[in-house]
């Protein structure tokens, strides 16, 4: 008999529910916190994925709008996802353009994702039928480039602020694992492309404190010439430099925009590869719920489906 497929490792994909915009409002915020949950028409005691989007040029993948092909997947396999829209958004920058903390609202990224796993209860019971399903002890996160920016901050990185030279830690211990997409990578020396005087904060971090189970998962195409010369490795930084438990997928052949995660048919997206996008759908899922469920093997089952032989999609590595 031959090894099972993902899709039987996880069971049919389920009829998926998206209900947007959940609207909470945060004091202080100059504008009101706007979510889309995503998820699975059944099922109970589901875990909770926070997804933070990335900045990119397009006004509506920056915001709840986006990463549909990794939210639908995620929520048709029983997790509940929840994507915030950041104030670093496009479709907010006309109301926040004058606004404390831009334009990059590094503190206020994080804070969003805080602020909806305190009031998690009101946006369940705000979704039809989605009361007394979720899992509250159950919670990832994930997030592409920016967001993974913003993913490491809650799972540990300290960061230096560049107005009071203060170390900053934002880590939010309810968290329990996370994916940190095509995200940035060390400051120091190597950042030193013609944007990083203009981003200074995203060079900023310290992994070394980063101490929350993740996925680290890089292009080996992804070459951010823009703020490193070091080339595509600088992604691979959260896993290097990051005490473990970390796992590092290398993705081949893929750019920023990983194959097109943050929207179906995205023009911006320079390595469009349908096939590799399912692939990572597939085992990011895989990796967060074994993560939330320690005796599930669907993590390694996926692994050498999709990351061995001759057509695999990349190469993992563990620490």
């Amino acid at each position: 008999m031959s090894a099972p497929t993902t899709t039987d490792a996880f069971g049919a994909p389920a009829p998926v529910l998206s209900f947007s915009p959940v609207v909470l409002p945060v004091p202080g915020r100059p504008v009101d916190l706007q979510v889309r949950v995503s998820a699975p028409a059944t099922g109970t005691d589901l875990p909770v994925i926070l997804l933070s989007h990335g900045h990119g040029p397009s006004n509506n993948l920056s915001s709840l709008n986006g990463y549909a092909p990794l939210a639908n997947f995620w929520a048709a396999h029983g997790f509940v996802v929840v994507q915030p829209t950041h104030l670093t958004s496009s479709t907010l920058t006309h109301l926040v353009a004058d606004a404390p903390g831009g334009p990059d609202f590094w503190r206020s990224r994080a804070e969003d994702m805080t602020h909806v796993l305190d009031r998690l209860d009101v946006i369940e019971n705000a979704v039809p039928q989605l009361a007394g399903r979720i899992d509250h002890a159950k919670i990832a996160l994930a997030g592409h480039s920016l967001g993974g920016f913003t993913a490491a901050l809650l799972l540990g990185a300290g960061l230096t602020d560049p107005d009071t030279g203060n170390v900053v830690h934002l880590v939010d211990p309810r968290i329990k694992a996370g994916v940190l997409l095509a995200a940035p990578g060390r400051g120091g020396d190597v950042f030193n492309g013609p944007m990083a005087a203009q981003w200074p904060i995203v060079g900023a971090v310290d992994f070394s404190t980063m101490t929350a189970p993740a996925l680290v998962v890089a292009g080996d195409k992804d070459d951010s010439r823009h703020f490193t010369d070091m080339g595509p490795a600088w992604h691979s930084d959260p896993y290097t430099l990051a005490p473990g438990p970390k796992t590092l997928l290398t993705l081949f052949d893929a750019e920023h925009g990983l194959g097109g995660i943050a929207g179906y048919d995205a023009a911006e997206t320079t390595d469009e590869n349908p096939a590799r996008v399912a692939a990572l759908a597939q085992l990011t899922a895989a990796y967060l719920h074994s993560q939330l469920h320690p005796d599930s093997h669907i993590w390694q089952t996926t692994c050498e489906e999709l990351t061995s032989g001759p057509d695999a999609v990349g190469h993992v590595e563990t620490k």
